[in-house]
């Protein structure tokens, strides 16, 4: 049941969007190259960012690349 609280979740990390040209599904609608996402939740294949309909949306992690935190 973790989805349930995943926008209340810390953030895991932070990555970029690089592009929204996707093979199979329409993506360019919830994501904008060059914009910077947080990161909910992480499988393998997946990255989980509140998109920008302010839902929890999934995505390949193709289409991101992670952000280097300055400190």
């Amino acid at each position: 049941m973790i989805h349930r609280t995943w926008l209340e979740r810390p953030t895991l990390k932070k990555v970029k969007c690089v592009h929204t040209n996707a093979e199979k599904y329409i993506v360019n609608h919830v994501l904008t190259p060059g914009k910077i996402y947080e990161v909910k939740n992480e499988t393998e294949e997946f990255y989980f960012i509140i998109d920008n309909t302010g839902k929890i949306g999934g995505f390949y992690k193709d289409y991101f690349e992670e952000v280097q935190e300055a400190k």
